[in-house]
């Protein structure tokens, strides 16, 4: 598990074809201090478990699916990414939870220049808005960032989310190179996720019941 609170910004050193997966070689001088053959490591908001490593630099099999549900896809040598180890069960959760298991890509539409901040307009698949809400959480390229507006649940515009990004996120993230057209990866509120295949059963379903102990021992 994660928090979405970027360590550092790695870059990919090498692209090796692995079946019908990629070997990722990243340059992490951070992340590897204390890492270890099958830690896991979050590569721009995708989990992924460390099979080799060095000083500076560890190696992760990402296979076809991840591929095709990430900006992993067509990844080379020399791109920028953000770093996340796995949190320890006695930190601080400074952002929300994340799984490091995205639900697709969003496309960025607009970014917005403020004064201290930077506002960025990010398109998402229909299946995917009904789990973004304004204020909540969500993870772009594994950062944890707050929705500071959503499109209309009805419009026949697309689908798509704001973030208000500080420049401590612009500077510590990939987000702050970010232009209008690139590809970033989604990560939705893991608690939406469960409410949403609640509802998906309908009133219908069966509720399982709690047993009381009305009656026994004490």
């Amino acid at each position: 598990m994660f928090t979405g609170i970027v360590e550092e910004i790695g870059a990919v050193t090498a692209v090796d074809e692995s079946g019908d997966g990629v070997r990722l070689t990243v340059r992490a001088p951070k992340a590897v201090t204390d890492a270890a053959h099958g830690d896991s490591i979050a590569v721009s908001g995708v989990c992924l478990t460390v099979v080799d490593q060095g000083e500076d630099w560890f190696t992760a099999d990402v296979m076809r699916q991840t591929l095709d549900m990430s900006t992993l896809s067509g990844v080379a040598a020399g791109r920028a990414v953000n770093l996340e180890r796995a949190t320890r069960a006695h930190g601080r959760l400074g952002g929300h939870i994340v799984q490091g298991h995205i639900d697709g890509t969003g496309e960025l539409l607009e970014v917005r220049p403020g004064a201290q901040w930077r506002v960025l307009r990010i398109a998402l698949p229909a299946e995917l808005a009904p789990l973004v809400v304004d204020k909540g959480s969500i993870a772009v390229d594994g950062v944890s960032l707050t929705v500071s507006d959503v499109s209309p649940a009805t419009g026949s515009d697309g689908h798509w989310f704001e973030v208000s990004l500080i420049p401590e996120t612009l500077a510590a993230t990939t987000l702050g190179t970010r232009v209008a057209g690139d590809r970033v990866n989604l990560e939705t509120d893991i608690l939406a996720r469960h409410v949403q295949r609640m509802l998906a059963f309908g009133t219908s379903a069966s509720t399982p019941q709690i047993s009381s102990n009305e009656g026994g021992s004490r």
